[in-house]
């Protein structure tokens, strides 16, 4: 017996929204990566370089947004079990937060070797 919704792709559509919605509202890190993708977007529109390249940029940066959104998600379902500190969910934040990190360094070493 199978107790999993049916897939609507609408209403998961509607949900996916909202998600971005509440990241939007409540995370200052997401809002600053999202703020600084514009002009890094914008940077890889005017860099004279080959359309894979370009793509390369566009797809690492992208990943930094993916990573920081399961970084979040992460951070609230822990919230969410326990309010007391706990090194299990310290530890859970903090290798969300160094997932975020590495996302970060890898798009930087992308932007270093596109632009060497």
């Amino acid at each position: 017996m199978n107790n999993k919704p049916k897939y609507h792709l609408f209403n998961n559509t509607k949900y996916a929204l909202a998600g971005l919605i509440h990241v939007l509202k409540t995370e200052n890190s997401f809002r600053l990566e999202l703020f600084c993708a514009i002009f890094i977007i914008a940077g890889i529109v005017y860099i004279d370089v080959s359309l894979m390249m370009k793509l390369i940029l566009l797809i690492s940066g992208i990943l930094v947004l993916i990573v920081e959104l399961i970084n979040s998600a992460i951070e609230n379902v822990v919230d969410l079990v326990t309010k007391e500190k706990h090194p299990l969910a310290k530890s859970a934040k903090d290798i969300g937060s160094t997932a975020v990190m590495f996302s970060i360094g890898l798009h930087a070493v992308c932007w270093i070797l596109v632009l060497l």
